[in-house]
């Protein structure tokens, strides 16, 4: 009997952890989401993921403009980090001493 008191315990352990930190909640209210829909989607996990993945829940629309929205903040990046080495390098060029200004001795 004693065997089985372990596993038990331990999944009481378990479902103590996942209740204290939110996921049967969370779990529940997406189920019922999900229950309540008047047309099911025909991929269900793909609804719990959508769902469960952010309070609110991102809709695929927002991914796509969130992935284009950082496509275009690395080009931007990069087009600045491309004109910042121009500009240092103008700036160099513009430092040095020009030999063909300098005062000729005679």
């Amino acid at each position: 009997m004693s065997h089985y008191k372990a596993p038990d315990h331990k999944r009481e352990q378990f479902r103590r952890y996942l209740e204290k930190a939110g996921v049967v909640d969370s779990l529940t209210s997406v189920l019922v989401a999900l229950y309540e829909q008047p047309e099911k989607p025909t991929n269900a996990l793909e609804f719990v993921k959508q769902h469960l993945g952010t309070p609110g829940g991102l809709t695929a629309a927002d991914t796509a403009a969130l992935q284009q929205e950082v496509v275009d903040l690395r080009q931007k990046c990069a087009r600045l980090e491309e004109e910042n080495q121009e500009l240092k390098a103008r700036l160099q060029c513009d430092e040095q001493p020009d030999e063909s200004a300098a005062p000729a001795t005679e």
